[in-house]
C-alpha cells in the first residue's frame, strides 16, 4: 500500500533528480520573476523590516519584565531574579525569511521549568499584554490544538506560543535541536516548541537559501491567489508549502527558482497521495538515552495515519504530518489548481516568455464567486463587538471544514463542496445590530449522468450547527445561520467588493490572457479519469480571466436541485434554540 512506501521514499530523498545548473535565460527570467514578486508586497522596505524588529525588541523587554516578577513573588534570589529572562523566538515565514506586508509575527516563548503556560502565560502575561498601550486586538486561545495569544502589537499581528524547558534559568544561547529540551514536555508544548525547530531544520536541509525563499515566495503567493493556501480550512498552510518547496529544492539543488517553480507545479500535480512528502527519514526515539517515546507520523506503526490524505511531514522530531486537516474535497481543489500551475507554468519556461507579464499569468486570482451558481452561505454572527466575532468567527472558521466533509458525505459524493478560505465581513445597521462575518461553500454536482436528484441538506446543516454551539466559551449572543443562496441573491457587500473590483480587472485583461479553458483543457487529458479531467476544465474556467463567457463556464452544470433554502437552514440561530 502506499502509505507503507514511505521509508522506501526516504532511503532516496537525498538523491536529486538533476544537477543542472541554470542558464543565463533561466537568471534572467528569475530576476523577472523577482521584479514581479516585489510589485504585490511579498517584500518588506528597509523602513518596514526594522518596525518589525523594532516590535520584537519592545516585546522581548514586556516579557523580561514578566519573568522576573514572577521570579521576585515566588521567593527565588535576587541572583536569580536578575538572571530570570524568557526567549522570544520568531518562527513560521519570519524565521524562513519569506515575511511580506503585513505578514504576522509567529513568535514561541521559551520560560523557566517554574513558569506554566495555563495561569502564569494566559492569565499574568495575558494581563500584562492587556494593559500596554502598544497591545490592541488581544485574544487569548488556550484550547486551541496549539494555545496561542493573539493580538496586534504596534499594529504588527503577532501570534505567541508558549513552552516551558526543564531549566531554572533559560540560557540565552539555549539550541532547541537538542532533542533533551523535550523533556518532560506535554504535546501541546511539544507542538508549540516544533515551529522553531522545524524551520531550523527546512532551512538547513535545502541546498540554496536564497533560491529557496524565492521559489516559497512565488508558490505562496499562488496559493493565496488561487485560495488554496490554509491549513485551517483543510488546504496547506505555511509550513506545508515550505516543506513542499524544500523537497523540489533538494532534486534539483543548483536550479534556479524560475527553473524550480515549474518543477514543483509538474511533481506535485502528478504525486500519487497519501505518498508522503519527507525532506528526511522518519525518526523515532523508543529506546534512546532520552526515550522520549513521542507519538511519530509513521502508519506502520499508527493506523489513524494511514487515513491521512495528503501527508506532508515535518522534519524535526516528533514528524508530524502538517497537512492532517486535508480532506477529499480540498486535495481534489489543491490537485486542480496544482495542474492548472502545471499548465501555465510549462507554457512560459516553454515559451521563453518569463518576462513579467509571462509569470504574471500564473498568479491570476482565482473568481470564486464566477466559478459556481450555487452557494452555502455560513453567516457568523455576534450580538458583541469586534472582540467577541473574532472570538466566534475563529472557531466556527476551524469547525467548517467538517461542514464539507458532512454535506459530501451526506450526498454520497454528488455534491462536490469547494470552501472559500477568506471571510466577508459586514458591519451593523440599524436594523440589524449584529456584527456578522461570512463563509461561503461553493456547491457543484458531480459531472456523470444521472437521475435528477433532491438534496436536503437540513439534517447535515443541523447537525453541523450542534456541533459548532458545543464551543466550551460560547455565550449568549453568539449566533450560526446557514442557508443554500444563488450567485445572483449574494449579499451587497459580496458583490460590491468582489464582484465589481473582479469585473473591471476582467475587462483590462482580456486581451492579454491567453489561458483560456480550452487551452487549458488540453492539460486536462493528463488526467487519470475522465471526472478528474472535467474537474480540471471547470476550474480552468473558474481561473479564465475573460469571465463566464466561455462556453466551459456556459455549459457547466449547477446544483439547481437543491431543496429551496429554508430546506438547509435558513432559519435563524437564536439564542432560545440553543441546546445550552
Amino acid at each position: 500500500m502506499a502509505f507503507l512506501q514511505h521509508q522506501q521514499q526516504s532511503d532516496i530523498v537525498n538523491q536529486p533528480i538533476s544537477l543542472a545548473a541554470p542558464t543565463p535565460a533561466d537568471l534572467k527570467s528569475t530576476a523577472q520573476l523577482e521584479h514581479l514578486l516585489r510589485d504585490p508586497g511579498q517584500y518588506e522596505s528597509s523602513n518596514e523590516l526594522a518596525a518589525r524588529e523594532d516590535v520584537v525588541r519592545e516585546l522581548q523587554g514586556v516579557l523580561d519584565r514578566w519573568v522576573k516578577r514572577l521570579t521576585a513573588q515566588r521567593g527565588y534570589p535576587d541572583g536569580m531574579v536578575d538572571q530570570a529572562t524568557a526567549l522570544l523566538l520568531p518562527f513560521g515565514s519570519y524565521r524562513l525569511g519569506v515575511h511580506g506586508r503585513g505578514s504576522d509575527i509567529d513568535a514561541l516563548v521559551v520560560g523557566p521549568s517554574y513558569i506554566d503556560r495555563d495561569h502564569d502565560f494566559f492569565d499574568v502575561l495575558g494581563g500584562v499584554l492587556a494593559e500596554t498601550e502598544a497591545v490592541t486586538e488581544l485574544q487569548a486561545v488556550p484550547r486551541a490544538y496549539v494555545p496561542v495569544i493573539k493580538m496586534k502589537f504596534r499594529g504588527v499581528p503577532v501570534d505567541l506560543l508558549y513552552a516551558s524547558v526543564c531549566l531554572p534559568v533559560v540560557p540565552k544561547d539555549l539550541d532547541l535541536r537538542d532533542r533533551s529540551v523535550l523533556r518532560g514536555m506535554d504535546l501541546a508544548t511539544v507542538r508549540s516548541l516544533n515551529g522553531v525547530r522545524v524551520a531550523d531544520e527546512i532551512m538547513r536541509l535545502v541546498p540554496d537559501a536564497g533560491a529557496f525563499r524565492t521559489t516559497l515566495r512565488c508558490v505562496k503567493h499562488w496559493a493565496k491567489a488561487r485560495g488554496v493556501y490554509s491549513n485551517v480550512m483543510g488546504f496547506v498552510g505555511g509550513v506545508g508549502w515550505a516543506i513542499l518547496v524544500a523537497r523540489v529544492c533538494q532534486l534539483y539543488p543548483n536550479a534556479a527558482p524560475s527553473m524550480l517553480v515549474p518543477r514543483f507545479f509538474k511533481i506535485f500535480s502528478q504525486w500519487k497521495w497519501p505518498n508522503p512528502v519527507l525532506l528526511g527519514g522518519i525518526e523515532h526515539d523508543d529506546d534512546g538515552q532520552l526515550a522520549l517515546r513521542l507519538p511519530v507520523w509513521d502508519p506502520r506503526r499508527n493506523p489513524r495515519d494511514r487515513t491521512h490524505l495528503m501527508p506532508v511531514i515535518t522534519p524535526a522530531y516528533p514528524c508530524m504530518n502538517s497537512c492532517y486537516n486535508v480532506s477529499h474535497a480540498t486535495l481534489r481543489i489543491i490537485t486542480e489548481q496544482l495542474e492548472i500551475g502545471r499548465v501555465i507554468s510549462q507554457e512560459i519556461s516553454e515559451s521563453g516568455s518569463g518576462g513579467a507579464r509571462g509569470w504574471e499569468a500564473l498568479f491570476q486570482p482565482f473568481h470564486f464567486f464566477k466559478a459556481y451558481k450555487s452557494y452555502l452561505q455560513v453567516d457568523v454572527k455576534v450580538a458583541g463587538g469586534e472582540a467577541d466575532l473574532r472570538e466566534w468567527k475563529g472557531w466556527v472558521e476551524s469547525r467548517l471544514r467538517q461542514l464539507v466533509i458532512r454535506v459530501e458525505m451526506a450526498t454520497a459524493g454528488m455534491l462536490l463542496c469547494h470552501p472559500n478560505p477568506q471571510a466577508y465581513a459586514t458591519k451593523p445597521n440599524d436594523r440589524d445590530r449584529h456584527c456578522t462575518a461570512t463563509f461561503f461553500v461553493g456547491l457543484s454536482k458531480q459531472q456523470q449522468k444521472q437521475a435528477q436528484v433532491q438534496f436536503d441538506l437540513r439534517a447535515t446543516t443541523e447537525e453541523f450547527k450542534q456541533e459548532v454551539y458545543m464551543y466550551e466559551f460560547w455565550r449568549p449572543g453568539m449566533e450560526l445561520e446557514v442557508k443554500h443562496a444563488r450567485r445572483k441573491d449574494l449579499p451587497s457587500y459580496v458583490m460590491d467588493h468582489i464582484l465589481l473590483p473582479a469585473a473591471g480587472q476582467l475587462k483590462r485583461k482580456r486581451v492579454q490572457d491567453d489561458h483560456s479553458p480550452s487551452s487549458s483543457s488540453s492539460a486536462s487529458g493528463h488526467s487519470e479519469s475522465s471526472s478528474s479531467s472535467r474537474d480540471v476544465k471547470r476550474a480552468a474556467a473558474a481561473a479564465d480571466t475573460t469571465g463566464s463567457s466561455s462556453p466551459e463556464s456556459k455549459s457547466q452544470s449547477y446544483p439547481s436541485n437543491i431543496l429551496p433554502s429554508a430546506g438547509i437552514g435558513r432559519c435563524r440561530t437564536t439564542t432560545d434554540e440553543h441546546p445550552k
